[in-house]
């Protein structure tokens, strides 16, 4: 068994969405959390700059003395996996574990992905689905408007603002005529029951969130790395102002936040460095 905190980051808010997965598989682990307010967004950065973040954001996890790290950020996990690998321990991202899901849901083999311009740019999910099946046909669209529909919390299936932009969007997988939708952003599956009714039940969504909360139980399953004790604790941590976290991360975790929210500087980031 092991006790240590599971480490998760993000550029920012959206990776609160795995979180809330790990504490519906996993009640008993603790969790440390660090979202990257100061810096976000990372979808719109060059691939150098998203780089340099992630070694900084894992850096900072591990000075927490967790067990494993999610890069809980589609953006990260399509641009910096080799960042992720090259961790003392275990590390992945989204893009794996949803891309598996996506290709075992298929049965037309068309597959629509949805995420920053940076996860569409890098093409990262139709490279892992094209390695399971060459075959598939993938639809790829960036979402960037999702970001803030979500962020300020317009996410209701009848929200006048956000239904005719999830319409604008899914135009293209209604014509590529995809019967799966990976939510390659962890903002997008707070979009999920609009883009379902515009999609329609045909369309299998896969959230990435709940597939890589999968993969990190697995992971410690096999590993025998699960935490024996009782009810875990979360820890949070934002580079920052922390006002409006509260609000914010309710929306994400589908409960409300008592837990005290730190602020790192980033100048503390660079010096947690490697």
């Amino acid at each position: 068994m092991d006790r240590r905190p599971i480490g998760v980051f993000d550029s920012g808010l959206g990776g609160l969405t795995v979180v809330r997965r790990l504490l519906e598989l996993m009640p008993q682990e603790d969790i440390v959390y660090f979202g990257d307010t100061g810096r976000v967004p990372y979808g719109t950065r060059s691939e150098e700059t998203i780089r340099h973040y992630t070694s900084e954001d894992a850096a900072f996890l591990l000075g927490k003395n967790v067990k494993c790290i999610i890069a809980a950020c589609g953006t990260v996990s399509s641009v910096a996996p080799d960042v992720l690998s090259s961790l003392s321990v275990p590390a992945f991202g989204v893009v794996e574990p949803t891309a598996a899901a996506a290709a075992a849901a298929t049965k037309n083999g068309r597959i629509g992905i949805i995420g920053t311009a940076a996860t569409v740019r890098s093409g990262s999910f139709a490279r892992y689905l094209r390695r399971m099946d060459p075959a598939f046909n993938v639809t790829a669209v960036a979402c960037p408007m999702f970001v803030p529909l979500v962020e300020n919390g317009w996410i209701g299936p009848d929200d006048d603002v956000a239904i005719p932009m999830v319409r604008r969007y899914m135009q293209s997988f209604k014509e590529a005529q995809v019967d799966t939708l990976i939510l390659g952003c962890t903002h997008f599956p707070l979009l999920a029951p609009i883009i379902q009714n515009v999609l329609g039940d045909v369309v299998t969504l896969i959230d990435s969130g709940k597939e890589t909360a999968s993969r990190c139980a697995a992971l410690l399953r096999d590993q025998d790395a699960l935490s024996d004790g009782n009810a875990g604790h979360c820890r949070f941590y934002v580079s920052d102002r922390p006002e409006g976290f509260a609000h914010v991360a309710e929306i994400f975790l589908g409960r409300s936040v008592q837990e005290a929210v730190e602020t790192v500087a980033p100048d503390a980031l660079t010096l947690e460095r490697g």
